[in-house]
């Protein structure tokens, strides 16, 4: 499916790059990198904004559907992970929101790599053999497989840069107590296996992703999103082995041609760098990128919505769900 830039010129004036609701009881609102988040009492509605980040920075102009494709790529993985642990959805009463329990967060980010891509490739190109403490063979190409998933947490900043810690700095610090830590690495580990599982019926790999937990009482439940493109990476399976043998590019799904088309024009997120212009074509085809990773990851047909006042269907979709 492509967004034709008069598509994209239609439906950008409309894309949510925020919204400011007075909902009954909340008590609350914080307004996240990405999200907005609403206190209610004991419940969260949280609205998947269109906005995009990267190197931590919000860039100037929202994608077109791309909260949508968030929060439904999202509520369809949840959905099919609560028989390893429960998690934080009640109901997803709008494309782009869900509503849930109000956790305490443990700030920390559980990342588990499969393959050397992304941040751990750049690392490992710099010379390091090591990432969050666990070490990495000689001898590896970028994106190529492990020999088995690696964890490699980072911190969960409340403004500025997560940054990569170690399992035992965490203990250390008292981030997060030992026996939770481990139960948050078996998680962690059993969901990846999941995610590679559901990934693989797709054709795809799950190269690597994060998950976020939290805690109501003694209890854990699985936050935020999993599997969406903002927090994981995909390759295309078919073709991939050719690939590494010829020292090729992956085709992959996943917001790190973002970040790549960044690096290229001189921004990664350092003092002094200017974000690079994004024109409409730049948006479009992010927007489509989006939109092809939903389709490729759940197998259904992306349906874009219609409405002209998507805030106005968004509040009144909550309201209804919150009565």
């Amino acid at each position: 499916m492509n967004l034709s830039l008069k598509d994209y010129s239609t439906r950008s004036m409309n894309a949510i790059k925020e919204t400011h609701f007075e909902l009954p009881g909340q008590t609350g609102f914080y307004k996240g990198k990405v999200r907005d988040v609403y206190y209610v009492g004991d419940k969260l509605v949280v609205v998947a904004s269109d906005r995009i980040s990267a190197f931590d920075v919000v860039l100037p102009k929202a994608i077109p559907f791309k909260g949508q494709v968030l929060n439904q790529i999202a509520s369809k993985m949840l959905a099919l992970t609560t028989d390893i642990v429960p998690n934080w959805i009640l109901s997803t009463p709008d494309p782009s929101v869900s509503i849930g329990i109000k956790c305490e967060p443990f700030k920390v980010e559980m990342v588990i790599r499969g393959y050397l891509a992304g941040h751990a490739a750049r690392e490992y190109k710099a010379g390091r053999r090591a990432v969050c403490g666990v070490a990495l063979p000689e001898g590896l190409k970028e994106n190529d497989k492990l020999p088995t998933p690696i964890i490699t947490p980072t911190t969960k900043a409340d403004e500025g840069h997560d940054e990569d810690i170690s399992r035992d700095d965490l203990l250390a610090r008292g981030v997060v107590s030992e026996a939770d830590y481990i139960q948050l690495e078996k998680y962690t580990q059993a969901l990846f296996q999941r995610g590679t599982e559901l990934a693989a019926k797709q054709g795809l790999i799950l190269v690597d992703t994060k998950y976020e937990f939290g805690k109501v009482g003694d209890k854990i439940y699985l936050i935020d999103e999993i599997h969406t493109p903002d927090s994981s990476r995909y390759f295309y399976i078919d073709g991939y082995q050719a690939r590494q043998d010829k020292g090729e590019s992956q085709k992959q799904l996943s917001k790190e041609f973002v970040r790549q088309w960044l690096i290229e024009n001189g921004f990664q997120g350092k003092d002094g760098q200017q974000i690079p212009e994004m024109t409409d074509t730049i948006v479009a085809g992010i927007s489509d990128r989006y939109i092809e990773l939903y389709e490729q990851v759940t197998g259904t047909a992306f349906i874009k919505p219609t409405e002209k006042n998507p805030e106005a269907r968004i509040l009144t979709n909550i309201l209804s769900a919150l009565k």
